[in-house]
């Protein structure tokens, strides 16, 4: 079976390389000449490397993309990379719509997920032109680009692009897309404006876009995204259709409909766009225009959004000698910082649930919460060092369950996305208000809507049932095999949320509420088996599944007819073996006590895949997968904190880099970029709850700026490359003795002291 999957990676890999070399093959000679433009930075946004997790082998990516966005915003402004001839294998190689490989564009788009497995987005592309060229090849005929002529910082991105004689720039507000486009030819100058483009595949929605003036445009697709754009410049315009110009009109509707913008000879004179985008209306997207970006220059609005990322990153002042590190942590906060989407417009209203508009007064409604990764790192970094951006999710989260009659699993633009499983919304709420950031009303609303989804007594007026399998799980106090393929998987992730549930309930005081979710927290014992030491599948009947190898993961059943790894998700019954995080004690128990479970831990951890970012990450420790975050933590319950030190220690090292390739897997919309963050000042959130386990820092020192003013400084005393162990943690001068601390030891800041050593300490 290895032999096999290896020599499919190896034709995988040799099948990917030649592409690439035939891309570049193609471009050669069309380098375009010249410097770059070298925008300003900002204190500390020059220390970001935009194109980190762009790269690496397509599926292992990490997904991200380099172009222009503000702190938290809806537009994500980038370019759209293609194969050459516009040839597509597969829509997951760059989700973003980006991947370092690709070394052509179909052009610039406004919106996409960072980092996910998703493909979302690519819409109203901007595509440049000169001469004779035709829109309807814009597909087939992307342009060639090369990374020696490209360039990006936060907020801002650049490429030249020779075969239509132009310099892109590209910056952006929260809603709204700004480019400047100059051309180093005297053939007429065109602009593409698609408003139909997608990333991915198909198209199918209907777009209409119409010239207003010779300097205005406005369009919708599919009467679920809006925009206006201005120009700077005149134009005339001949609209296409369905693969048909449509010379004389002004308007045009179809599943492929745009307009080319002919601004005749603008020889080294800039064209400049202002494009406002809206989820809701041509009118709420003419309004951000003019809110946020009109009248503002092309570098007026990058100062502007240079600055808000400045004071973002501002969060964390790191101190260390090491420049990489530096690069990748301030990056890796910078990939914390793009999501969650602002859904709320200028003018206060939101898309919500249903299509329903709503008024977000007192906070931000946002969506793009992609809840079963970003529960387990992001949302508790948001709790530190963002805490409005964590209230605005949870009073967001609260508005999405009173219309949807429960909290969705991933709430994506105006509705549930639905992808993956569990209740991660139930350990984010729970969480939120463990460390003060909710107010006991809004807990107590929270704690409700658990019950209702956990307990399946969601009134019949709402379209949530409440969880899937949720009924079995009830009954039988787990997830039969017959009633999902991922059976294991979903009842660990619900054992865990009731965990996260039953501390909220102690919390408010509800005792009876308490005793009935943690009662259900202790299902993962019943898919435990006590012979193999594993978690497994069963039926309803209590029969394990015949077949069961626990070093065969997911990705196999892929591309293999038949099915190895039934019962988990994205990974193996080996990953999974550690996902007992509301009772470590009571795993280690199972799994016959510390010895053993430390035993095989390490092991797990030594058979870690030998490359970052690798195709195949086998069925070791891989930090990639969301599942396995808390792993290398788990030392820490056994009494062994020395191989948490190591093993942290080592992923940090190993499985970060400053370069395309720097994240091991996809970033998940900041959750594996929150990984680092956390790892790297030494503590880690046990997510749901109020406690951080105690790791080894990577970084002399790092001021986190909380909430009202408070600092809290972690020191990493004689840390070094070999120092990686800790002999002494003090907090205010006190001795920590135990693994771990809790929040309300550092809310209100303070100092958090690593002494660290060359040798483990046990």
């Amino acid at each position: 079976m290895y032999i096999f999957r290896k020599t499919i990676v190896r034709i995988f890999n040799l099948f990917m390389s030649v592409i690439v070399v035939a891309g570049g093959l193609l471009y050669a000679g069309q380098i375009p000449s010249g410097n770059m433009p070298s925008p300003e930075p900002g204190a500390y946004t020059g220390y970001v490397n935009t194109f980190i997790g762009t790269g690496a082998l397509p599926w292992a990516s990490g997904m991200t993309f380099p172009g222009a966005t503000a702190p938290f915003g809806t537009v994500r402004l980038n370019p759209d990379t293609s194969f050459p001839l516009g040839i597509t294998i597969s829509n997951q190689i760059g989700t973003s719509g980006y991947w370092y490989g690709k070394a052509y564009t179909y052009g610039f788009s406004h919106t996409r997920v960072s980092g996910a497995g998703l493909v979302e987005g690519g819409l109203f592309r901007v595509t440049p032109g000169i001469g004779s060229q035709s829109p309807l090849k814009r597909m087939s005929q992307p342009l060639p680009f090369s990374h020696e002529m490209e360039t990006a910082l936060p907020g801002y991105y650049a490429v030249k692009i020779s075969k239509a004689a132009c310099l892109a720039e590209l910056t952006a507000t929260e809603h709204t897309g700004v480019h400047r486009y100059t051309f180093d030819s005297s053939k007429d100058a065109h602009l593409f404006l698609d408003a139909t483009s997608i990333l991915g595949d198909g198209r199918g929605e209907v777009g209409r876009i119409r010239v207003i003036d010779d300097r205005t445009v406005e369009g919708e697709l599919g009467g679920r995204a809006f925009f206006r754009a201005e120009f700077d410049t005149p134009f005339t315009a001949t609209p296409w259709s369905g693969g048909k110009m449509l010379p004389g009109q002004t308007s045009a509707e179809g599943t492929d409909a745009g307009l080319d913008l002919n601004f005749g000879n603008r020889k080294d004179k800039p064209i400049t766009l202002h494009l406002g985008f809206s989820y809701i209306s041509i009118e709420e997207a003419a309004n951000n225009l003019t809110v946020e970006s009109k009248g503002d220059s092309f570098d007026q609005v990058y100062k502007k959004t240079r600055d808000s990322w400045d004071e973002r990153l501002s969060s964390i002042e790191l101190k260390t000698s090491d420049n990489e590190i530096r690069k990748i942590f301030y990056t890796a906060l910078y990939h914390c910082m793009i999501h969650p989407t602002n859904m709320t417009e200028a003018s206060g209203n939101y898309l919500g649930f249903g299509k329903q508009i709503g008024v977000a007064n007192g906070y931000t409604y946002r969506s793009d919460l992609s809840l079963w990764d970003t529960f387990r790192t992001t949302h508790p970094l948001y709790c530190l060092i963002a805490p409005d951006i964590q209230r605005d999710s949870t009073q967001s989260l609260l508005r999405m369950a009173e219309q949807h009659g429960g909290f969705p699993r991933w709430p994506k633009l105006g509705g549930e996305g639905g992808s993956m499983y569990g209740n991660p919304a139930h350990m984010v709420m729970a969480e939120t208000y463990l460390k003060g950031l909710m107010s006991r009303e809004d807990a107590e609303a929270s704690l409700d809507f658990m019950k209702q989804t956990v307990f399946r007594t969601v009134p019949e007026s709402f379209p949530f049932r409440g969880r899937d399998q949720g009924a079995e799980y009830l009954e039988l106090g787990y997830v039969p095999q017959e009633a999902h393929k991922t059976s294991v998987s979903r009842t660990l992730e619900y054992a865990w949320a009731d965990y996260s549930a039953s501390l909220l309930a102690e919390a408010l005081g509800r005792g009876e509420d308490a005793a009935a979710f943690w009662a259900l927290s202790q299902n993962f014992r019943n898919v435990f088996d006590s012979e193999t030491k594993y978690f497994r599948p069963k039926d309803s009947s209590g029969k394990w599944s015949a077949f069961f190898a626990p070093k065969i993961t997911t990705y196999y059943d892929e591309i293999l007819p038949i099915k190895f790894a039934d019962g988990f998700s994205e990974g193996s019954a080996r990953h999974y073996r550690w996902h007992a995080v509301q009772d470590p004690q009571g795993l280690i128990e199972l799994m016959g006590g510390s010895g053993y479970f430390v035993k095989e831990l390490d092991q797990f951890m030594k058979d870690a895949s030998l490359m970052r970012a690798a195709i195949n990450p086998g069925d070791g420790w891989w930090v990639g997968n969301q599942h396995n975050y808390h792993a290398p933590y788990m030392f820490n319950e056994a009494g062994r904190p020395d191989l948490t030190q190591k093993w942290v220690r080592w992923t940090l090292t190993e499985r970060f880099a400053d370069s395309p390739d720097g994240l091991d897997g996809n970033d998940d919309l900041g959750a594996l970029s929150a990984w680092y963050i956390f790892s790297a000042v030494g503590f880690f959130p046990v997510a749901g709850t109020d406690r951080y386990w105690l790791g080894s820092p990577i970084v002399d020192e790092a001021a986190l700026k909380l909430e009202d003013g408070k600092i809290l400084t972690v020191k990493a005393v004689n840390q070094s490359a070999k120092n990686v162990y800790v002999s002494k943690v003090t907090l205010n001068g006190q001795v920590i003795e135990s693994t771990s601390i809790t929040h309300d030891q550092i809310k209100n800041g303070g100092t958090l002291v690593f002494t660290m050593t060359d040798k483990p300490n046990i």
